[in-house]
């Protein structure tokens, strides 16, 4: 649990949320989150969400909505209050009462591969090209275990030859370096015993597309995007992407078919098939 929540004072209410989440071991920001977005009704309704009735679930929708509560956060929201709802208060009359809003997906940025080579190169030290390097990486041979992943589940994941020549070149100088520890993470933030940040990898990210003067707005996700997008342009089967991205539904991974263009471009049509205009069969003017 994060430590904000532990030391806080926590109500009987709040600590029973905490432990169903417990029990179906939610990640920490997912309990976050959902703490977070539950004392949102709570501070709407301004007693305890457990007095909720329907019409004040539709209330505090309405003026969601008129607030300009963007479309994501509001239905993280309302995951967040059916959980609450179905598992906390047993009150699953008013989860059903809740209305997911639905929006356009906008298609995800990806880079090219001379891009993703401009931008591994452009890192300042072995530490970034490492870590940035591991959010890109595809191949054949080895394989990483991934604990508690997206949605808390544990998969494989492929770890190519030339990146695991270049994590043990990283583990060696890390450790010369003074900056790893033996028992801390692979990639430390500036503690050795903390990992690096979500904010740094970020920054990470943004200096070196700065550097390798790739104009295309780019963060973490955008190599994740870029090794999915890739692996479905070479020709893998998709069923297998998903599961190395860890999708529970294919149609997410699906997506990825939008922006692969060379995938795209190696289609026939049948219209070429059929071969009437090389032949000259082409109708006259009107």
């Amino acid at each position: 649990m994060d430590e904000a929540i532990r030391t806080a004072a926590i109500s009987p209410l709040r600590q029973r949320l905490i432990d169903d989440m417990n029990m179906r071991r939610f990640s920490r920001e997912t309990q976050r989150n959902y703490i977070r977005d539950v004392g949102r009704f709570a501070t709407f309704l301004g007693r305890s969400p457990e007095t909720a009735t329907a019409d004040d679930v539709r209330r505090f929708q309405i003026e969601q909505r008129d607030a300009g509560m963007p479309t994501p956060t509001m239905n993280s929201i309302v995951s967040a209050l059916r959980f609450f709802f179905t598992h906390t208060i047993d009150r699953p009359d008013l989860a059903r009462r809740l209305i997911r809003v639905a929006h356009p997906r906008n298609l995800p940025v990806v880079l090219s591969r001379d891009e993703v080579t401009r931008l591994l190169k452009a890192t300042t030290c072995m530490k970034h090209q490492a870590a940035l390097s591991v959010a890109y990486g595809a191949g054949l041979r080895m394989l990483l275990r991934v604990e508690r992943g997206k949605g808390g589940r544990f998969r494989n994941a492929i770890l190519p030859a030339d990146l695991l020549i270049l994590l043990r070149e990283w583990w060696k100088v890390g450790h010369q370096q003074g900056v790893m520890h033996r028992d801390g993470w692979l990639f430390p933030g500036q503690h050795a015993m903390k990992p690096i940040s979500t904010r740094q990898l970020h920054r990470i990210v943004v200096d070196a597309t700065q550097a390798a003067e790739i104009t295309k707005r780019v963060g973490p996700h955008t190599l994740r995007h870029s090794f999915a997008t890739h692996l479905l342009e070479d020709g893998v089967d998709i069923r297998v992407i998903q599961v190395l991205l860890g999708h529970a539904k294919l149609e997410n991974t699906a997506f990825y078919t939008k922006v692969a263009t060379r995938t795209v471009r190696t289609v026939t049509s049948p219209l070429d098939k059929l071969g009437m205009f090389k032949t000259g069969e082409i109708a006259p003017a009107a």
